[in-house]
């Protein structure tokens, strides 16, 4: 955990004048391959890290919910049964949208006094949006006395994005925050949500994560429209096999260039590095899982050019961040991790040579871009639950 208890409580009892009834946490997320995946119903191998959403609360009885983002020094109160986006106060619509889901599913979320604190970088993709989505439905569950498996919960956390928000995004970021494991990653099928605890050890190797501090520029009509041209694709790829597939997952490379005529080249290209993603991310679980980083680290290269050239979610400062990356000694594999559009990327380093390649890379980096990034070290961490 990278908050502490007492930090929470005392910023609440400074609040609201009274201790909470209790914390809960949900940590943000690191992709270690497969992008763009989840949404086309493929494969990914995310894993939870040490950067976190805490919530502390106190239940009402009044049907209000008074919040406060203490990070963002703002306050808001709203009725659980106005359930409407707050244009003045957009955060406390990732709240407002698990109650949303909660009523729907027939639970009942009561009121409370919440204080939220958090330590992952915003708007990096690091997923802290699922990580105040998790750490909001664990709160609600712990003072409703009901409780929802792993993966309905992250089906749950979905659904706000979907329903509540208008983003068409997949079910990676809330599976990982609510599912992840210490010293694991988690390999994920985003179809069938079975899902594989992965552990992460490596002889001399470790993970190194790279904020390019260029906020994610991905908004939701970006987001939206790889979605569509997915979907352009699996149209054209359904006319020329025949065949009844849903999604990329269905297809295979061969059946791609088969039906290339049937479809625009920007659909082509993004079925491209969907199709070769899905297998990559296969791969590299088995490389992840034997100890061999040095396969591994080019599955990951190998995805972060295809995320460039294919898919075109890339951004000129991720380039530079990568690249200066691959070009230092213990550099196994780098590549841009989330949505893209900025944010960080993920490296898989030596640890021998982890020190000075973090000070290279920020060099590097800064000489190229003019810009001063920031280094994130963190081991997998624990899924969502209630604080000690």
């Amino acid at each position: 955990m990278s908050i502490a208890v007492p930090t929470v409580t005392e910023a609440f009892e400074k609040r609201f004048g009274a201790k909470p009834e209790l914390v809960v946490r949900a940590p943000g997320r690191v992709n270690i391959i497969g992008e763009h995946t989840d949404y086309n119903h493929g494969f990914v191998l995310p894993m939870a890290i040490e950067r976190e959403t805490a919530i502390a609360g106190r239940r009402r009885d009044d049907g209000l919910l008074v919040a406060r983002a203490e990070n963002l020094n703002r306050d808001v109160t709203v009725r659980l049964d106005e359930r409407v986006r707050n244009a003045a106060e957009p955060w406390i619509d990732y709240i407002m949208g698990v109650v949303d889901e909660l009523l729907k599913a027939g639970k009942t979320p009561v009121g409370a006094d919440i204080l939220i604190l958090g330590d992952v970088p915003l708007g990096c993709g690091l997923s802290s949006s699922a990580a105040l989505e998790m750490a909001a439905l664990c709160l609600f569950e712990e003072l409703g006395g009901f409780n929802f498996d792993g993966p309905e919960a992250a089906r749950l956390g979905q659904r706000v994005e979907n329903n509540f928000l208008g983003l068409k995004s997949g079910i990676m970021d809330q599976f990982i925050s609510r599912c992840g494991k210490a010293d694991h990653g988690l390999f994920l099928d985003c179809r069938s949500f079975a899902y594989d605890l992965v552990p992460i050890s490596f002889d001399n190797a470790l993970f190194v994560i790279a904020n390019t501090k260029c906020a994610r520029g991905l908004t939701a009509s970006k987001y939206n429209e790889r979605v569509g041209e997915c979907g352009e694709a699996v149209a054209a790829l359904r006319a020329g096999t025949g065949r009844e597939g849903t999604h990329l997952r269905d297809f295979t490379l061969e059946d791609l260039e088969v039906c290339r005529g049937g479809m625009s080249e920007i659909a082509f290209r993004r079925a491209r590095h969907v199709i070769t993603e899905d297998v990559r991310t296969q791969k590299a679980c088995e490389a992840m899982r034997a100890g061999d980083k040095v396969t591994l680290g080019a599955f990951m290269t190998a995805s972060d050019i295809s995320l460039r050239d294919d898919y075109e979610v890339t951004s000129p400062e991720l380039n530079a961040m990568a690249d200066a990356a691959r070009a230092l000694p213990g550099c196994h594999g780098a590549r841009m991790t989330g949505a893209g559009f900025g944010g960080c990327t993920i490296n898989l380093v030596d640890a021998d040579k982890a020190a000075a390649f973090c000070a290279e890379l920020m060099q590097g980096y800064t000489k190229a871009t003019g810009i001063v990034g920031e280094l994130i070290l963190s081991r997998p961490a624990d899924g969502a639950g209630r604080m000690a």
